[in-house]
């Protein structure tokens, strides 16, 4: 298992002192079998009292309250943990759900809810027409479909990295021929969802310590990415912006029905309307000084 850290700055700065409202902080690693965390801390300046939560979907969610008035805010986290995914995993599908099209059972599709269900308009089904271009044959093998999907996108789409806020409709990121690895992981996941699968956004760090990955220039940095539910093997990890499937280089932080629950910082403040200066975002990630030790009691991955 390979030991990392995280550290993570967000730094707001106005032009005179304001008054914050309530920021919403999502930071804090999900702890999995593949992911083991160590510690985590998030401190802000100025002062603020933090109140810990989980969401409907199980994230942490930190809600920080202020009292002093700032010109400046800064959200401070670090986060120690073990990652120890397999590379090259094997999925364990259900022989019910090997072949597309299948049929969820009563309970997983109550529960799956919203997660199976399209979240922006497709009027006249050109989503569903471009995904079902991807079924070979009927029926067909369930994991090489959305393989399949998943490098579709990636061969559709151009990588562009954008910093502004928001993220494209999947058919305007279809028009348009290009996107970022959000726009990737939305596109992919309600083009799954059209094909009748229960799919999620997820929201996280990408390790790169080879510097090959799409979607990263240093050894790691945030990244946004999918899970598809398969009876059997539970929930398949995608990640269309690199082709791959499997998270053995992927850290979660938030799981999602839509990107816009996966923010990392949301928050307001009260001040003029030119109070607002910039901000910046700092995210270096990358090796601890040491490995730890596989523990003679723990089991193989995959």
């Amino acid at each position: 298992m390979i030991a990392l850290t995280i550290r993570h700055r967000t730094t707001y700065l106005y032009h005179q002192a304001v008054k914050l409202g309530q920021h919403r902080l999502m930071l804090r690693p999900r702890e999995s079998r593949d992911l083991r965390l160590i510690s985590s801390d998030v401190t802000v300046t100025p002062a603020a009292t933090l109140n810990w939560a989980h969401d409907v979907f199980g994230n942490a969610i930190a809600t920080a309250s202020f009292e002093a008035m700032t010109d400046r805010l800064v959200i401070d986290s670090a986060a120690h943990l073990q990652l120890g995914g397999d590379p090259w995993p094997v999925f364990d599908i259900a022989g019910s759900a090997i072949h597309y099209p299948f049929r969820y059972s009563d309970d997983e599709w109550t529960d799956l809810g919203q997660l199976a269900v399209q979240q922006y308009p497709d009027p006249d089904g050109r989503l569903k027409k471009w995904a079902t271009g991807f079924v070979r044959s009927n029926p067909t093998d369930t994991l090489s479909l959305l393989k399949d999907l998943s490098a579709g996108v990636a061969e559709r789409i151009r990588y562009q990295s954008r910093e502004v806020e928001g993220t494209q409709a999947p058919l305007e990121t279809l028009d348009r021929g290009w996107g970022s690895c959000r726009d990737f992981a939305v596109l992919f996941v309600d083009a799954a969802r059209a094909l009748g699968f229960g799919a999620r956004i997820i929201s996280g760090y990408l390790y790169n310590p080879e510097h090959d990955r799409v979607g990263s220039d240093e050894s790691g940095s945030t990244h946004a990415w999918t899970e598809v539910y398969v009876p059997g093997a539970g929930w398949i990890t995608f990640d269309p912006t690199n082709r791959s499937v499997g998270g053995h280089n992927l850290i979660p932080v938030a799981v999602a029905r839509d990107i816009r629950q996966a923010t990392p910082v949301t928050g307001s403040f009260i001040g003029m309307t030119d109070s607002f200066r910039g901000m910046w975002v700092e995210r270096p990630l990358g090796p601890a000084a040491h490995r730890y030790p596989r523990p003679v009691d723990e089991p193989r991955l995959g």
